[in-house]
């Protein structure tokens, strides 16, 4: 996982003197008011308008100023827990870092708590989950790198945590590692109570009405297409085929061909849209997978017997191939199943 971007503003002399140890540790890319004459830092005239052009380009803000300065800027731009970047306040003598914005699944409360640790300072986290003590299940789900299908559902999860109630729980791969906990309870599909918050953690988008569906990123697509081939043509037999299958796709975790794809603009694409980073094999990559299916044509364009079916196991690193290669006119696809370690 690649390390988080982090903006840093100051708005004094006494703020850029925290914001240079911040920076400097964290680490992450400093900003100070013009007026300072800053020489490590990059100047700004308006915070507003920096503020406009940084929030989303960054993972996490670290703001060295008044909160009242601070919430005014980055209210235009907030859009939702899912998606809105991680936000601490800190005074000018680093005394207080303050988680103020996607403390949870943004990673505020622990960027605050980086802060305070490098000023000797005291971290301010007001998420009620954390300080009652309780599991917060965003959190979790974000370190076990699963996908939260339905965010909305997240705050009845939790609310029954914080109330002391018991949560129904549907992890048969024990993906959370919650098996042992007693503040859950273990129940499958046919004892599933619509009525009561619960978590549901699968691959399918087999979801009960009311859980909060929490998916692993285990299914692989290896994908052969034509040349010049649209984004559309591959997301639309993408969709389909999951469809029939049954699989959710929030958990596709990789989009694989062949080395020769690796600039077809909607191969590219389309692995952007499904949130997914593109590998790419070489044709002896391919060539030593012993594919179910090869292909003859396949083997006269692109000198390999298979290009999704062998994209895809190569891609599961031992998995389970669950779709032998489907075919439109333009795009071959294949799914692969990583085993749970």
């Amino acid at each position: 996982m690649p390390a988080k971007k982090i903006a840093i503003y100051a708005l004094t002399s006494r703020g850029l003197a925290v914001g240079t140890r911040l920076a400097a540790k964290l680490p992450g890319t400093l900003y100070a008011s013009k007026s300072l004459e800053p020489d490590d830092a990059m100047p700004f005239e308006s915070l507003t308008h920096l503020v406009s052009a940084t929030f989303n380009t960054f993972d996490g803000h670290v703001f060295v100023a008044a909160a009242g300065i601070v919430v005014r800027c980055i209210a235009p731009h907030l859009q939702s827990k899912e998606t809105d970047p991680a936000v601490v306040c800190m005074d000018q003598n680093g005394r207080y870092a303050i988680s103020l914005l996607s403390g949870h699944l943004g990673g505020a409360n622990e960027l605050a708590d980086r802060c305070a640790r490098i000023m000797g300072g005291l971290p301010v986290i007001t998420t009620a989950t954390d300080t009652a003590g309780v599991l917060s299940i965003d959190t979790l789900a974000d370190a076990k790198g699963l996908v939260i299908g339905n965010i909305e559902k997240v705050k009845n999860v939790n609310m029954a945590l914080l109330e002391g109630h018991t949560v129904q729980l549907y992890d048969p791969e024990d993906w959370l590692g919650l098996a042992w906990d007693t503040s859950f309870e273990v129940a499958g599909p046919d004892g599933w109570n619509s009525h009561r918050p619960g978590i549901w953690v699968s691959w399918h988008a087999d979801s009960p009405e009311g859980a909060l569906s929490l998916h692993p990123r285990v299914l692989h697509l290896g994908i052969g297409c034509r040349r010049d081939v649209t984004a559309y043509e591959i997301l639309d037999h993408v969709h389909e085929v999951f469809r029939r299958n049954g699989f959710a796709m929030e958990s596709i975790a990789s989009v694989g061909s062949v080395e020769a794809k690796r600039n077809e603009a909607g191969l590219l694409e389309a692995a952007s849209e499904l949130g997914a980073e593109p590998v790419f094999y070489s044709t002896a990559q391919l060539a030593a997978i012993d594919a179910p299916t090869p292909s003859d044509r396949v083997q006269e364009h692109m000198g390999v017997p298979s290009v999704a079916e062998a994209s895809a196991l190569l891609a599961a690193h031992g998995g389970e191939l669950i779709v032998t290669k489907e075919k439109t006119s333009t795009v071959t696809l294949a799914v692969a199943l990583t085993s749970r370690a």
